[in-house]
């Protein structure tokens, strides 16, 4: 039995995981989406490339990502990966090559590209709220 990766639903978990509402992706798709035309489109198996595109240009995630993404594999690649009682206590000390000052400096980085993208997603925000009081 083939089975064929699901486009629309992948939208709805990159969408959730990156914590935005439906209401908020119609937003930046345009002004002829709304919240209802957001949750049909995460029921289609398959989105048109075009629309496909300007969804990952508005939630930053590529396109690949859409249309690969089968979390079937994913959960099959992981319980692969990991052994029976491999994260139990086996009666020895695990070994740690971890440098705490990079990661809590890794940490920093990534702390400050994310309160950047929070910057820049309220100004767009802002823009948009502007351009709608506008219109009124």
């Amino acid at each position: 039995m083939e089975h064929t990766i699901h486009q629309g639903r992948n939208v709805k978990r990159f969408r959730e995981m990156l914590g935005i509402k439906q209401e908020a992706l119609a937003l930046d798709l345009g002004d002829d989406w709304n919240q209802k035309k957001v949750s049909l489109l995460e029921q289609k198996e398959i989105i048109e490339d075009p629309l496909l595109k300007r969804i990952s240009e508005v939630l930053k995630i590529p396109v690949e990502a859409f249309q690969n993404f089968d979390e079937e594999q994913a959960v099959n690649i992981i319980s692969n990966t990991f052994d029976n009682g491999s994260f139990l206590n086996t009666g020895h000390t695990p070994t740690f090559n971890v440098n705490p000052i990079e990661e809590i400096k890794k940490l920093h980085e990534e702390k400050m590209e994310l309160y950047e993208r929070m910057l820049k997603e309220k100004d767009e925000m802002m823009v948009r709220l502007e351009r709608l009081i506008e219109n009124r």
